[in-house]
């Protein structure tokens, strides 16, 4: 963060930085303006509502990935609503289909099954196939949606060509924290496979994926690939960034409350990497730590551990100036986006705290959790 960082919160703590977001926003903005293409929020990435207002402005609405962030999305956003699933249930598609605009099946048996309920519900609402073209770059396997035995989207050799004919648009989604080049070579993938049924959609839906906020993206490419897609296929352009939103807009605080020995020494936090920040476990990645380096960089080293039971819950080994000592702030940076969404109680750890630190550098603190939030979410 630009400013200092307040260390007078409660700890653990996740603080939002309102003038980061807004940068973000404002490079949406510039896309939007330029490409004429429209933008969604991945509810699935960054979800923190009481922040909808900085970002609604500059959005044309939310993408949901069930009922639950379709609800959020139609009663905190009050913009567009997609709502995508891998398979809908029978007792929730009404009320999905009430409240969304666009309604995206992951395959055709699902799109038979209940699109003419949702037209019944909906007339207005527009429908679509999600497709798979056999080609992904990604990180790692786990976030590779379009890899081997992926379940996620019709591929060529699956499609039913009266689905195809019912459809008013197609969603492909391919990318995990991608460049434009990247996305230019899955564009070509896909209409080498699906080109042929572009021009009779309504919309063609490029998914998430896109790093467009990280320093470096190419975002005129970006602009020219949807310019040109659109004139080719003269079809709305849709895109869904999540992560981006939230993209180094954040940090999260912690505090060092012991400090033991076994070989090297380990700072035990009142965070965890299993419950708060499970990415870096599950991509995984290293969270970089504010004005620390890596092992043995600088002069004293740490292994950085959660407070759970989990023999892995290790943030991984940092190096600072001075020793560490109880009480001491670890602020991890960039913990807006797929941390606040799939944090946990684990092992009855308190989630952190929720605050924004605003553009007058004045502090909210919007939520404090508690014993309640435990054991309500279980019974």
């Amino acid at each position: 963060m630009n400013n200092p960082i307040p260390l007078t919160l409660p700890s653990p703590c996740w603080l939002l930085d309102e003038q980061k977001l807004k940068n973000n926003m404002r490079i949406i903005k510039y896309i939007k303006t330029q490409s004429n293409a429209k933008v969604l929020l991945a509810l699935k990435g960054y979800a923190l509502w009481k922040s909808f207002p900085l970002i609604e402005p500059y959005l044309d609405g939310c993408c949901a990935s069930g009922i639950h962030e379709a609800i959020l999305a139609d009663e905190a956003f009050g913009k567009e609503v997609h709502t995508y699933s891998p398979a809908f249930k029978e007792e929730e598609i009404d009320k999905i289909a009430s409240i969304s605009h666009h309604l995206v099946f992951n395959s055709p048996s699902q799109f038979r099954r209940f699109a003419n309920q949702a037209k019944e519900i909906n007339p207005e609402i527009s429908l679509g196939l999600r497709i798979n073209p056999e080609y992904s770059v990604s990180p790692t396997q786990m976030y590779n949606p379009c890899g081997l035995y992926s379940r996620l989207g019709t591929t060529l050799a699956n499609l039913d060509m009266s689905v195809i004919e019912a459809c008013e648009g197609l969603h492909f989604h391919a990318l995990c924290e991608e460049s434009a080049d990247t996305l230019a070579n899955v564009l070509m993938h896909v209409e080498e496979k699906f080109g042929k049924y572009m021009a009779q959609m309504k919309w063609i839906n490029f998914g998430g994926g896109h790093h467009i906020t990280r320093k470096g993206y190419d975002i005129e490419k970006l602009i020219q690939l949807i310019i040109n897609f659109k004139a080719k296929y003269d079809v709305e352009v849709y895109l869904e960034p999540g992560e981006a939103i939230g993209w180094e807009t954040g940090v999260l605080i912690s505090t060092v409350l012991d400090i033991v020995h076994n070989g090297m020494d380990i700072a035990i936090l009142d965070t965890s990497a299993e419950a708060h920040m499970p990415d870096t476990i599950l991509m995984p990645y290293r969270a970089e730590v504010v004005g620390a380096g890596k092992a043995g960089e600088k002069s004293h080293t740490y292994r950085l551990a959660g407070n759970t039971c989990l023999a892995g819950d290790i943030m991984g080994e940092y190096s600072f100036d001075s020793p560490l000592s109880i009480g001491d702030k670890i602020v991890f940076e960039d913990q807006m986006h797929y941390t606040m969404v799939k944090s946990t109680t684990f092992n009855g750890i308190k989630l952190p705290c929720i605050a924004i630190q605003r553009a007058d550098d004045t502090l909210e603190v919007l939520r404090e959790f508690g014993y309640e939030d435990f054991r309500d979410r279980l019974s």
